[in-house]
């Protein structure tokens, strides 16, 4: 568990003993792909780490039509938001694949951000980068038209998790049509004629699991 710990930022700055301390307070739980690990407007009881896997945080509207917030991968943490302002959840989490997450319950975790000023900080960073991310948000649905939007949002999950190939990068694909509209802020049968546009120019490949950006044609306006 340590080595996975080590890759989270909050806790990057920690040495071996300190490191030891938080992987004896947690625990290790797996769940299974489309489990909702909370919902949104419920009481926050812990904090999470992934381990493996793939988790989404979302909204959900009075329509029932769900709003990609972020997705969290191997390394990545979430659900401190609530810890720290004793609010409910500001949104819902599922599991996009198996994945194993690591858990810290609220009270170790308050108490590591009181006798560690490095993790605090590291905290506030995340949350700060969160809002500049959600002000980036508000000002590509105000300022961007829908293919804009659509291929910014698959550039960003292939920088994100995708692993480069001499001019491409390949994208193991956990996520549906449907919530990649969601994620760039159009309608499905816009994000389908997008992507059938960039499939026709060669700068986008879609197979079953995986897409594959092509950055020798995006660059080039093909």
């Amino acid at each position: 568990m340590m080595e996975i710990l080590r890759q989270v930022p909050l806790f990057c700055k920690m040495n071996d003993s300190q490191l030891r301390y938080i992987a004896e307070i947690c625990t290790r739980k797996t769940y299974k792909a489309g489990t909702i690990l909370f919902r949104e407007k419920e009481p926050g009881s812990d904090f999470y780490i992934v381990q493996t896997g793939s988790v989404k945080l979302y909204l959900t509207s009075q329509g029932g039509e769900d709003k990609i917030l972020s997705i969290f991968r191997a390394g990545e943490s979430f659900g401190e938001l609530s810890l720290i302002d004793g609010k409910p959840r500001s949104g819902s989490a599922q599991m996009l694949e198996d994945s194993s997450l690591i858990v810290l319950g609220a009270d170790s975790f308050l108490g590591l951000l009181r006798a560690n000023f490095d993790i605090a900080l590291s905290v506030m960073q995340e949350l700060a980068q969160r809002l500049r991310d959600t002000n980036q948000h508000v000002h590509d649905l105000t300022f961007l038209d829908a293919r804009s939007r659509v291929v910014k949002n698959l550039i960003l999950l292939a920088n994100k998790n995708g692993s480069r190939k001499a001019n491409a990068i390949h994208v193991k694909l956990a996520l549906n049509f449907d919530e990649i509209s969601r994620m760039a802020g159009v309608q499905k049968n816009v994000l389908m004629q997008v992507i059938r546009d960039l499939e026709d120019r060669r700068v986008l490949s879609v197979g079953i699991d995986e897409f594959v950006l092509h950055l020798d044609k995006l660059r080039g306006g093909s």
